[in-house]
């Protein structure tokens, strides 16, 4: 390919030469060095965000290489030619000598050489620290000065080892021996035993961004023994502990009164430098603009401070502030100039020597600390319009773009400038300028990139000059590695309002590591450059550069940046092309795949809220046909017009022939290795790929294919998921390339392309999620209460997430037998001393009986023992705990019916979500929890309630509904003050009703919680009540249709965390772009004060269910969602059972571990298996790597194996298996990358199992691969040990912790269930126990597996409640209820669950009745038969026994549901 005339004198890796006469440098003054000192050092020690861009001296206008002025069109993709291409590491850049390799590219010249010898690599990158280290090749008698680095980034590798090389060329008195390190090889032993080695050995010690808690203990480790003997330690922004290392003569961080050593000569500081502390201590909490207007407060008492400083320490800062400046410039010149000060003022032998000539030791020379810069500009531009004008006049002609084409704003980091590292930037400008774009990249010096975006991506008149935005840095807005300020980076965000794109460079990894990792991205950069930036609102985190393994250069991708650019294209076309015009496909799912099953997704009305948003777009202009209803909807795509009504085929919208589709699908012959030649059986017609949906205008409604071996066995059990089949790619090549789709909206909770095989986090070409989705701006409607799918949908499918609400929430209440039961007993409490008393308890216990309760009261008296012969309080007890079991179904909540996109719900239905929130403490916004306040004002404790209820205590029983009934009334007493005629909300305004209370005029809470004789003060319910008006304001409010508007328009859509409403009602409104958490945070205090309770109830129960002997094992199961809405509570479970307690670090990241001492944990340590979902691998692989250390962390520890389970095990293991001790110890498992779920709920789903030992083999097959912290980079096939662990569980366990999903609601829990496993495993064939703890009220729960089903069934399934609500949604809710069956099935299959009389009853309900069966035959008799086929399945599988009569019927109506959909009347 033809290199551009304007672009010829870039060469990868090389910065174009800055025209000398153009450049300055600069001398700072005394006052803005120190400001530099304090700003730059400080801040890392403080943990504060740096939000200032006054960090170093006043910015000077650099220059950048040259003026263009040749009219030459900049051909497309001319980077390619030095660009890394996945297909061949070996790509060639041009040379005047010709073609060399990229390595040959970035490899500086030298005449030294690396003599370090020995393999030693990291455990994350296999790059050798002995390629960098430089030796001079001959001494000549010189002095010798030693340096050791260690940086996080590779940027300032190839610029220190030239500065070595060039010192050691042309000085005559001095020489340099250099070793550095990144800072992820120090992971290595060897590694970090030749680090250790050689700093004790060093002069000069450099570290950098050392921001890696577990990495900077090793340095600290390391460079602190070494300290007082070592003649500089320069640490630049790094962690607390790292920043104390500094010492620069007499400067350390004393000398600015935060920490470090003494003052020197013992003279005291602390008084001449408060006025710094001071300040800090004050500006760690301010706000950024408070924060710049202090800075200038302290910029002018500098001068103060100063005088106080001894001269010695004073000159010494000046040369610490002069080495940072150094630092950060970055280039060759500037590093050499650096090392030869430090060298002339510091090192033994060489200081006071005369051996540099200090006069040519040159100041540092800068560019400007921030400004608009482009590799073709005559200078740095520091205003908008001026960089527009001499782009519009140079470079719009030169690509032959128009000045006004759509312009994509880009964010650098300035380090790369600064090291002329910016290749992988220039590639990018030009893959965007070659398809008609303009580019405006902007770079800071800081971390606080909102700077430049506040300043350059707007003209004078203030308007928004770009289209969209692309952060190159990999880094939040504000704030970079340590800390954020997220709220100032959504406030800047919106205001722009333009697709946010944070893009990746490679740390951590050279290319082929990445390229051959499973894994993807690293771990820890994938906690901070893209869960950190999807807080700001980020979308699509797709790596465009790699790092050569010698140099350490930035490599550009070149097919990597072909897709980034197009993407920002597609986003920023979406700003320029009228609504008419523009083109959306709607993709729907079908899971199972079955026609029945069209429009699948959590909790959502799907074709009601098509309809819904096909209004609104109508509505907003666009080119669109509109069903009357939603019924003719549904029948526009499920039904084929030219095919019989008895077809299984939904309606075909295109059929794609083979050349077509392997002309439109790059990847099919990829395809074939798993499903043969195209065009295969699925999607298929034998001869055409078929594209099932209908046109609506210019909306496509399509069906998303199926993975395809839902039900086929052999592929259910492979390790490794299969790739997608011609189909489902072929329906993506439609969508983009023949539909010509400009976006494409996934509708609801989930499908399957985010799920398909490739890498973890950061896709390459070949990953199936990025070839499917290809250039397609993504939408996608996902549930509020899903966040963790909803991370990978954004990670893998590059998906912005729009989300929903869940329906609102009702208590269960109590029903037919329940109901009369409960009558009963509010007879006893009025009769219980009276003669009737012992009648009306045998009465109760007889009901208790046929309602199946006895088998939760375990100690329930038999229907032959009489009442008649227990005293008063005996009757009480039998009573209370009968009374206890009915209201734990009465008050459960339970979504009703579906939700519809754009239908808030109404006051009355907000009200049951309003009383949840109100029932939970929120000690973080100082107020107690209602039913809290209620108990304390009759002089009770709730949490003794709580407990006696539990214990059946009949009185406290009866309190604690009497509060739950008074919590109920008082929130809608508040909650109805706000609705209007039609029970909508128009205005809440919590303060103007509180006002009464100061008027005489009783607030309505206050008065409905008197009428129920609790009197309350009303000063401490005000805080609360306010904090409800808030809540009901965000659940009430909708911005569902309008965030998905704002998307199509290509504009920001705002961010907020997803999880459960009621524990973070900040989860609402929902609309929002939704993210998860940082997942560094977990688990916080909170979450682990939580773990303990339920951990401690857990192995209590279970000891005394064993007589008196403590549980050995326990198998634990972690998923995603519930550790983002918890905070990590049961990732603390695990670390409590094993007896290690997880700590913070100095900026607040959970990456430490104490050991309990067993005397203190009160208990042994029990063995703990950890089975993590594939989405929490994904979402939380450092809280692997904790856990993984935390349970080896247990198992070497020296104490008696009768108090440490986790090593008694693990010793055993070793001597089974042949293996160390810490291998055997292994415990934390999951599936391999890429590949989620063990198939068990696939199967069941699709009925493609043949029997139990099918399900156990596949999730032995496919949850065995181990995570091992001691070689994190994969997730290894670890079969033996897994099943060594498993074999001696005693416990399985999991937790429940929302309200919308419980164990029927989705296949994920007994997907994961290891209950029949273990017993297959066990040598004594005993079925271990198994539990659930529910934390979905404030009242934590720890039950028995069979009593949560039987609980989820009365509460659901059975209950009327719950199925005439699905019912009232046609035919998606017909379909909710048939899935809650197969679900309940599933328990059956996996642990043995389910007791007879739940499919006895679930069978009276909807197959008993005949007028059940004509609503569901006639709602959807797809669904009907899948249910008939259910009850069918779970008879013949030995599950459900029942009477021939039943199984009869069941067979006579499923022929009738044949003959309804063959049309056969």
């Amino acid at each position: 390919m033809a290199q551009a005339p304007c672009y010829q004198a870039l060469e990868a890796g090389r910065s174009l030469p800055i025209r000398p006469a153009l450049r300055r440098k600069r001398v700072c003054s005394l006052q803005t060095k120190l400001l530099a000192v304090v700003v730059s050092t400080v801040l890392a020690i403080s943990g504060m965000r740096a939000t200032s861009e006054t960090k170093l001296a006043a910015p000077v206008v650099g220059t950048t290489p040259m003026s263009v002025r040749a009219p030459v069109r900049v051909a497309r993709n001319t980077f390619a030619q030095f660009s890394v291409s996945p297909a061949s590491r070996a790509t060639r850049l041009p040379s005047r000598n010709g073609m060399v390799s990229v390595k040959q590219a970035f490899q500086p010249a030298t005449d030294d050489t690396a003599t370090m010898a020995g393999p030693s690599t990291g455990l994350f990158t296999a790059t050798k620290p002995e390629d960098r280290k430089v030796v001079p090749r001959d001494e000549k008698g010189r002095k010798k000065m030693k340096i050791v680095y260690v940086v996080l980034e590779s940027q300032y590798q190839a610029s220190m080892t030239a500065a070595c090389k060039k010192i050691n060329k042309d000085q005559d008195g001095v020489c340099v021996e250099c070793s550095g390190y990144l800072l992820e090889e120090l992971r290595d032993p060897a590694n970090y035993e030749a680090f250790k080695k050689e700093v004790a050995e060093a002069n000069v010690f450099i570290g950098s961004l050392i921001f890696v808690q577990d990495l900077a203990e090793k340095v600290v480790e390391a460079v602190k023994p070494a300290r007082d003997n070592l003649d500089a330690v320069l640490c630049f922004p790094s962690m607390p502990d790292v920043m104390k290392l500094n010492k620069l003569g007499e400067f350390n961080f004393a000398g600015l009164g935060v920490g470090g050593d003494k003052a020197a000569e013992g003279k005291p500081v602390e008084k001449k430098s408060s006025k710094v502390k001071e300040f800090f201590k004050a500006a760690s909490k301010a706000s950024p603009a408070t924060f710049e207007e202090n800075l200038l407060k302290l910029l002018r008492t500098l001068p103060t401070v100063l005088k106080f400083l001894p001269a010695g320490i004073a000159q010494d800062g000046r040369s610490f502030l002069l080495s940072l400046q150094y630092w950060l410039g970055g280039s060759d010149d500037n590093l050499e100039n650096f090392l030869l000060m430090i060298a002339n003022k510091y090192v033994s032998g060489i200081k006071g020597e005369e051996l540099i000539d200090e006069e040519k030791i040159a100041p540092p020379s800068l560019i400007a600390e921030k400004g608009i810069w482009h590799p073709l500009a005559p200078k740095v531009f520091e205003d908008a319009d001026e960089y527009l004008g001499w782009y519009n006049k140079e470079m719009c002609p030169l690509n032959g773009v128009s000045t006004d084409a759509p312009t994509v704003g880009v964010i650098l980091q300035k380090s790369h400038i600064n090291t002329k590292d910016e290749a992988h930037y220039v590639s990018l400008f030009q893959e965007l300028e070659s398809r008609g774009c303009r580019v405006v990249p902007v770079y800071t010096g800081s971390l606080d990139f909102s700077i430049p975006v506040e300043q350059y991506f707007y003209n004078r008149q203030g308007q928004c000059i770009v289209d969209s935005v692309i952060n190159l840095t990999g880094f939040a807005m504000v704030g970079g590695p340590a800390t954020q300020d997220h709220d100032r980076a959504v406030k800047v965000l919106k205001d722009l309002n333009r697709p946010y794109i944070v893009s990746v460079p490679l740390v951590f990894q050279s290319f082929e590591e990445w390229e051959k990792s499973q894994l993807g991205l690293h771990p820890v950069q994938t906690a901070l450059q893209v869960s950190l930036p999807e807080l700001d609102g980020a979308i699509e985190p797709i790596i465009f550069a790699g790092r050569d393994g010698v140099t350490g250069r930035s490599v550009p991708m070149a097919d990597r940046i072909e897709i980034l650019a197009e993407r920002a294209m597609n986003w920023a076309k979406l700003r320029n092309i009228e609504n008419k015009d523009k083109k959306v496909a709607i993709t729907i799912f079908s899971f199972p795949p079955d026609k029945g099953n069209v429009g699948t997704a959590a909790y959502l009305n799907v074709f009601g809220s098509i309809h819904s948003v096909m209004k609104e777009l109508k509505k907003q202009g666009y080119s669109i046909d509109v069903p009357e209803t939603v019924e003719e909807l549904i029948d526009g795509v499920l039904k084929d017009k030219e095919a019989e009504l008895a077809s299984p085929e939904l309606n075909v919208a295109y059929r794609m022939n083979m050349d077509e589709y392997r002309k439109l699908t790059p990847y099919a012959k990829d395809l074939e290795d798993n499903w043969g030649p195209p065009p295969g059986n699925l999607n298929s017609d034998g001869e055409n790929l078929l594209v099932y949906g209908k046109e609506f205008g210019n909306v496509f409604i399509g069906v998303q294919p199926s993975f395809g071996y839902e039900g086929d066995p052999m592929r259910l059990l492979f390790a490794k998921s299969a790739s997608p089949h011609h189909g489902f790619a072929a329906y993506y090549s439609y969508l983009e390339k023949v539909f010509g789709a400009n976006a494409v909206l996934h509708f609801g909770t989930h499908g399957s392309l985010e799920f398909m095989p490739g890498k973890q986090v950061g896709m390459s070409g070949k990953c199936y999620p990025d070839r499917l989705i290809h250039a397609l701006p993504n939408l996608y409607y996902y549930a509020a209460n899903n966040p963790s799918e909803a991370t990978i949908a954004k990670r893998r499918g590059y998906a912005s997430t729009i989300s929903y609400l869940t329906p609102p929430a009702e208590n269960a209440g109590l029903y037919k037998g329940l109901k009369e039961l409960g009558e009963l007993v509010g007879s006893y409490q009025g009769l219980r001393d009276t003669g009737r008393g012992p009648n009306i308890v045998n009465s109760i216990v007889a009901a208790a009986r046929t309602c199946n309760l006895d088998k939760d009261i375990k100690d329930l008296p038999t229907e032959e023992d009489d009442a008649k012969d227990m005293d008063l309080d005996q009757r009480d007890r039998v009573v209370g705990k009968v009374y206890n079991q009915l209201m734990e179904i009465e008050s459960r909540l339970l979504p009703c019916g579906l939700h519809t996109v754009g239908v808030p719900p109404t006051v009355e239905e907000a009200v049951a979500t309003l009383v949840n929130i109100a029932s939970l403490d929120r000690p973080e916004d100082g107020f107690k929890a209602l039913p809290r306040l209620i108990a304390e004002s009759v002089g009770r404790d709730i949490e003794e309630i709580y407990r006696n209820s539990d214990n059946g205590v009949l009185e406290d029983v009866a309190l604690r509904q009497q509060i739950v009934e008074a919590t109920r009334a008082a929130v809608k007493a508040a909650a109805m003050e706000s609705a209007n005629a039609d029970g909508r909300i128009e205005a809440v305004n919590p303060l103007a009703v509180t006002l009464q209370g100061f008027v005489g005029i009783q607030t309505p809470w206050r008065k409905a919680l008197n009428e129920l004789g609790f009197k309350v003060e009303e000063s401490e319910l005000t805080p609360l009540f306010k904090y409800l008006g808030f809540c009901l304001e965000q659940v009430v409010a909708d911005n569902e249709l309008g965030g998905l508007m704002s998307a199509l328009n290509g504009e920001y859509i705002t961010p907020g965390p997803g999880g459960d409403p009621i524990r973070n009602p900040k989860v609402l409104p929902t609309g929002k772009n939704m993210h998860a958490l940082d997942p560094q945070s977990i688990p916080t205090s909170a979450a682990v004060k939580c773990a303990k309770v339920v951990v401690d109830r857990l192995v209590e129960r279970q000891k005394i269910d064993n007589g008196g002997v403590w549980p050995e094992s326990v198998a634990l199961t972690l998923w995603g969602t519930d550790n983002i809405k918890t905070y990590g509570e049961s990732l603390a479970q695990a670390m409590w059972l094993v007896g290690v307690e997880p700590i913070a670090d100095s900026i607040g990241r959970v990456n430490k571990l104490r050991l309990i001492p067993l005397e203190e944990l009160g208990r042994p340590r029990i063995d703990t298996v950890v089975s993590c979902s594939g989405v929490f691998r994904d979402l939380f692989i450092n809280q692997m790597n904790l856990l993984d250390r935390a349970v080896k962390m247990a198992a070497e520890a020296d104490e008696p194996l009768d108090q440490n389970f986790v090593r008694k095990h693990s010793i055993e293991q070793a001597e089974e298996l042949g293996i160390d001790l810490r291998t055997a110890a292994t415990r934390i498992f999951s599936n391999s990358a890429g590949s989620y779920s063990a198939n068990v709920g696939l199967a069941i789903e699709n009925g493609g199992w043949k029997d139990e030992s099918q399900l156990q083999e596949q999730f032995l097959e496919r949850k065995s691969f181990a995570f091992n912290a001691d070689r994190p980079g994969e997730m290894e096939k670890a079969d033996a040990v897994f099943k060594a662990s498993l074999s001696k569980v005693d416990v399985t366990f999991q937790n429940l912790d929302s309200s919308e999903i419980s164990l029927s609601d989705v296949s994920h829990y007994f997907d994961s269930d290891p209950t029949k496993v273990v017993q297959g495993l066990r040598k004594d064939g005993k079925k271990p126990s198994a539990f659930v703890a529910d934390t979905t009220t404030a009242n934590a729960q720890v039950r028995t597996l069979s009593e949560t089903v039987r609980l989820d069934a009365r509460t659901k399934l059975l209950n009327p409640k719950f199925y005439e609500g699905m019912l009232n949604q046609g035919y998606e809710g017909a379909r909710e209820i048939t899935k809650r069956l197969r679900n309940t099935m599933g328990w059956s299959a996996t642990a043995g669950a389910v007791d007879n009389f739940v499919y006895e009853d679930a069978n009276d309900v909807f197959i008993s009745d005949p007028a059940m069966q004509k609503r569901l035959l006639d709602t959807n008799p797809n669904a009907f038969r899948d249910m008939i086929q259910t009850f069918l399945e779970a008879n013949g599988r030995g599950y459900w026994e029942t009477s021939e009569d039943n199984i009869n019927r069941l067979r006579q109506l499923y022929q009738d549901c044949e003959d309804k959909l063959e049309g056969i009347e």
